[in-house]
């Protein structure tokens, strides 16, 4: 197992044994788990990420393909986004949601939101300039 993967592991299970919450750096902050399926493996995979809710409908979150500032887009993004759809856990619920990638000015309206709450996430952003652009994709319950 990669450091990364025991780590995600440990996240995922606090998750899931806290109703949600979990401590450590993203205590407070909100979490969801989502699951993908991969663009060539068809393999199930779980990724604990931070979001960001809607302004008004409960329906809808945003979350940040931000792989902590590095240079390169996770494979949950790229999986997502073939898919155009997945499942998260948000809490105690599961659901199923539709994928749609946001560009533009309200890419960076959200993404600024994320930012202003989330300074790390100002950061990243620092770190990918004139690298990459960090994606942003909004998740709908289905």
């Amino acid at each position: 197992m990669t450091e990364t993967t025991d780590w995600n592991a440990k996240i995922i299970a606090e998750f899931r044994a806290n109703e949600g919450r979990v401590g450590g750096p993203f205590e407070g902050a909100p979490l969801v788990l989502a699951h993908h399926r991969g663009r060539t493996s068809a393999r199930e995979y779980v990724h604990p990420m931070m979001y960001l809710p809607h302004d008004t409908d409960d329906n809808v979150i945003y979350v940040f393909a931000s792989k902590g500032g590095a240079p390169t887009d996770p494979d949950w993004y790229r999986n997502l986004t073939a898919a155009g759809q997945g499942s998260v856990e948000r809490g105690t619920e599961t659901y199923q949601v539709t994928v749609r990638e946001l560009t533009g000015g309200e890419r960076d309206r959200v993404y600024a939101e994320q930012a202003r709450r989330y300074p790390g996430f100002a950061e990243y952003e620092r770190q990918v300039t004139g690298i990459r652009t960090i994606p942003v994709l909004e998740l709908t319950r289905a």
